[in-house]
Order: structure tokens, then sequence, then C-alpha cells
């Protein structure tokens, strides 16, 4: 039976996709309505993640059955130390990123809250599912509510990025479908926990048929992780958006490296037998790829939101190599640098929003202007931003890749490593300067006709870059619980047993 307390595990899911509907039906045409549910609903969201994360530091695994039906026939959420930090730095994002799109930016468009809420939904859902069916679903429902913020205020330019983003996620969908579908016909399941416990049974004759729907998945995670070669939609995507959107979208290409750690970590890690890290040959090298190309693509960019969308490609990639590794050490590096990444590339994307809105006719093009109202303080910001992404000290970012590399030395392919991430921050300082330098050092006198500017979107990116520098400060002691949240995540037994129970367990030779 479901203990009462439990039934609070699926409220990161149905209380984004209620507050939606009610937007929908029956604040349409009350922005400010809307605005005050959408706010109050994500800092709900923020208490009741923070409630989830403190149930989790337990070390307890807690499956909710909904409609108490028996995995592996009924749906099932599993929540796990992992899946409660992703889930509490969402929520937390969330609520700096609806906090700036109040500011104005929600008005440009229709729908904009009903569509933030629905993406919540489908982001929440996907790190809560225990079934790669239901990843599906909830990729789906989080990518169409994507679809309609990523157009959100119109514009050819938007229009033409929100093309390609269709395009390359529906064929992903495509490829998913098919690679589920491979995955079910040869072992007759789609649950995580009972897919540990028979991949490692399939006959031989069907293990290259599994192998392939295997990696079909890959691709699917690879893309939504911006994983070279299948990063190119990104760039034009986060670069073509709205701010507010930019930086709520850097949470879902941590969804990609979310499904590769627990797919490729449960399913097809250790202990599955000839399928044994299937993927794992694949993730370093191309995160290596993925660094260099993100790097090259910040020296080259125009604009700052173009810098910072190859920054976020930069980061993946780094971000990557540490999940690569697949051991306790790697993870929990990983993790660490992803909540990082996450906070400090949102604070960037809002604070070119700040910027664009300040310049004029310039926007954000990385050319010379008149001085914009604040610019000292906004340059300030901006500093903050460039030493945290590109990893200098003493931000967490610096820390982070420190792990990392720590980590690394486990790996044949360390120097190469250490190479490429010391270059790529050194190649990263030099694009910052000189976006920097073009913004803020070269401007000219203030033109007198600039827009204020506005505090509340600038509380947004004030407080994302205090969660950047409390991340900093809380180091050591937020490492020793990554230290445990990946060991967890890479714990086959634990799983399976709190999904199937302790018969199963045993079964699985655990």
């Amino acid at each position: 039976m479901i203990a009462p307390i439990d039934h609070l595990m699926i409220l990161p899911v149905i209380l984004p996709a209620m507050a939606a509907a009610f937007l929908v039906l029956a604040l349409r045409h009350h922005l400010r309505r809307q605005r005050m549910v959408s706010i109050v609903v994500t800092a709900l969201l923020v208490g009741v993640a923070a409630w989830l994360f403190a149930q989790a530091s337990d070390g307890t695994v807690r499956a909710y059955r909904l409609g108490d039906w028996p995995a592996p026939y009924g749906i099932v959420l599993v929540l796990d130390r992992l899946s409660a930090t992703l889930l509490l730095l969402t929520a937390v994002l969330a609520l700096c990123v609806v906090v700036y799109a109040a500011g104005g930016v929600d008005g440009r468009g229709r729908h904009f809250h009903p569509l933030f809420q629905f993406q919540l939904m489908g982001i929440n859902g996907a790190f809560l599912t225990g079934d790669v069916f239901n990843l599906f679903v909830f990729f789906e429902v989080m990518l169409i509510a994507s679809y309609g913020l990523m157009l959100h205020g119109g514009g050819p330019a938007r229009l033409k990025a929100g093309f390609q983003y269709v395009a390359i996620n529906l064929l992903a969908s495509v490829v998913f479908l098919v690679g589920v579908g491979l995955i079910y016909a040869v072992t007759g399941t789609l649950n995580m926990a009972d897919l540990a416990v028979k991949v490692p049974q399939v006959a031989a004759a069907d293990a290259g048929l599994l192998k392939a729907g295997a990696l079909l998945l890959f691709l699917v995670f690879a893309t939504k992780a911006a994983l070279v070669p299948l990063h190119w939609w990104l760039p034009a995507t986060y670069a073509g958006t709205s701010a507010p959107v930019a930086a709520l979208f850097m949470i879902m290409t941590k969804v990609g490296a979310y499904a590769i750690v627990r797919v490729y970590g449960l399913v097809f890690g250790d202990g599955a037998g000839p399928l044994a890290m299937a993927a794992a040959p694949l993730v370093i090298p191309a995160a290596l790829l993925t660094l260099v190309l993100g790097t090259a693509g910040l020296l080259g960019s125009r604009t700052l939101r173009d810098l910072a969308a190859f920054a976020v490609i930069a980061s993946m990639g780094t971000l990557l190599v540490a999940v690569g590794l697949f051991d306790a050490d790697g993870l929990s590096a990983g993790l660490y640098y992803l909540v990082h990444s996450t906070l400090a590339g949102a604070a960037l994307f809002l604070l070119a929003g700040l910027v664009q809105e300040g310049r004029g006719p310039a926007g954000d093009r990385l050319v010379p202007a008149p001085a914009m109202v604040g610019e000292t303080l906004l340059g300030g910001l901006f500093f903050l931003c460039a030493i945290a992404l590109v990893g200098l000290p003493p931000l967490s970012g610096f820390l982070g890749k420190v792990m990392i590399l720590e980590a690394a030395r486990a790996s044949g392919l360390w120097p190469w490593i250490w190479a490429l991430i010391l270059a790529a921050s050194l190649l990263m300082t030099f694009g910052f300067a000189r976006a920097g330098s073009a913004l803020f050092w070269a401007s000219g006198p203030v033109s007198g006709t600039g827009p204020r500017l506005p505090i509340v979107p600038l509380g947004a990116v004030l407080a994302l870059l205090a969660l950047t520098l409390a991340w900093t400060l809380a180091a050591g002691p937020v490492a020793d619980a990554l230290q445990l949240t990946a060991h967890q995540a890479l714990d086959r037994s634990v799983y399976i047993g709190a999904v199937l129970g302790p018969d199963a367990r045993l079964a699985a030779g655990d």
C-alpha cells in the first residue's frame, strides 16, 4: 500500500499541470492574475521539491505506483537522491525565470504562463519516471510546451530557429519510438527496474537487436544533451528565443544528460551482461568534440546571446566528460558542475536580455555603442558570469572543473581530457574578455535615452548569481552529499529493490 505521505511525490507533475489548465480556462485574458498564479505555483513547487529532497536525503529510494498497480505493469514514479536534486534545481531555476518574465517579457505573446507550467510538468515527469515509455511521454510534453515558448513573441528569426528546433525534435521522437519498440520486442517490458533484471538474461541471438535499441535511445538522449554531432539545433534555438525561455532551457539539456545516466547506468551499466556499458565508449570522445566546438563557436560569436548559447555547448561537453566516466567520482563531480552550469548559464541569458533592452538599436551585438543606463552594474554582473562559466577561481565553475579533472585520472583518455578542458578554459577567457570589452569598455558616452534598469528582472539575475556563490561556499558538504548521490544512482540493486521488491533484487544477483 502507498503511504499517504508518499502521494506528495506526484505533486511536481500534477501541480503545474493543474495550474496550466486553470490559467488557460479561467485567466486567459488576465495577464496580471496569470503572473500571480504562476509565481505562487512555482514557489509551491520549490517547497515541494525541497521537502522531497529532504526525504530522499536519508538514502531511501521511494517508488510511487499510480493506482497501486504493481510494477512493472503499472505506471511508477521513483524518487532517489539524483531525481530529488534535479527536481529542486528545476524548481529554483523556474522561480527565478518566471519572476524575470513577469517584468514584461510574458506580455509579448499569448499563453506564456500556461506553456511555462506545462514545461515544468514535462521536465519534472522526466526526472521522476521509472519507465522508458513514460520518459518518452514526458519528453513530448516538455517539447510541445517548449515549441510554444520558443516561438513566444514571434518574429522571422525566431520562426526560422523554431522550425529547425521542431524538425530535429520530431525526428528524435521518431527515433525514440523505434528504439523503445526494439527494446520492448526483445524484453517484453519498458520498466527500467524490470529492464535492469531482464537485459542480462537476454539470449545471445537477441542481443544485437537489443543493442540497436539501446544505441537509438542514446542518439535521442545525445540530441537532447546537444552532444556533437547532434548539437546543431541549440545555438540558433537558444539565441533566437527570449531571455527567460533560453534560461529555462538550461535545464532541458540536463534532462538529456540525466537520461544517459539513468538508462545507461541502471539498465545498460555494469551487470548488464554482454550489453554492459553499451554506449560508454561513445560518450567521452563525443563530449570532448562538443567542448572544442562550443569553445570555437564562443570565440566567433557576434552577439551576447550567441556567446551564451555556445557557452552552453561547451559546458555540456565538460559535463558529459564527467558523465562518460560512469563511476561515482565522475558522476559526483559532474553533478556539482551540472548545478553550477545551469545557474550561471541561466544568469547569463537573463543578463543578455537586459543588455539587449538597454542598448537600443545595437541590441546585444558585440560592437561599440552608446553606454547604457546601469552599465557599471551590468558590466560587473557580466564579469561574474564570465568567471563562473569559464571556470576561473574562486567561483564554483573552477571547483567543478577541478573535481572533473581529478575524477578523469582514472580514464585512459585523461591526458586528452586535461589538455582540452584547460585549453578550452583559456580560450573561453579570451572570448568573454572580447565580449565584455565590446559591450562595456568600448562604449561611448551615455545616450541618456535608454530605459532604466527593470528592478524585478535584475533581481532574478542577482538571485541566480547569489545561488552560484552559495554553491561555491557550500562546496565541501555539497561534494560529500553528491558522492552519496552518485553511489546510489549507480547502485542497480537498490533501485530494483525499491521498484520491484526485495525478491527481484535477489533474483538480479545484486
